[in-house]
């Protein structure tokens, strides 16, 4: 089973900045879409961004201009960087990779808290 492991959440105050990165523990099959959900407290799990196998993203559009999602495939790793932090990006942030004809795969979540 793969295992994705995501690292980069924290505290950080409006306007700043942070990256997010999901490594997953096996490569990965080729056809296959990246993306971000997050899970604010008492709300739904959304849908942040997806990147496909040839780099098209899309992006929620809360942060467009502001988040840019990205891959480096032959490290197995996808990227979220934030930039331009508000209160309401605060949630847990989860990695997702859904590969076709396999399955998908969640992260663990990881903390992202945006704070004065």
């Amino acid at each position: 089973q793969v295992q994705l492991v995501e690292s980069g959440g924290g505290l950080v105050q409006p306007g700043g900045s942070l990256r997010l990165s999901c490594a997953a523990s096996r490569r990965l099959f080729r056809f296959n879409v990246m993306g971000w959900y997050r899970q604010a407290p008492g709300k739904e799990r959304d849908l942040v961004a997806t990147i496909n196998s040839v780099g098209s993203t899309n992006y929620v559009e809360s942060v467009k201009g502001r988040f840019i999602i990205s891959r480096d495939n032959d490290l197995n790793t996808m990227y979220l960087q934030m930039n331009s932090l508000k209160p309401e990006d605060t949630a847990v942030y989860y990695c997702w990779v859904k590969v076709a004809g396999v399955g998908e795969y969640w992260g663990q979540g990881t903390q992202v808290t945006v704070s004065s």
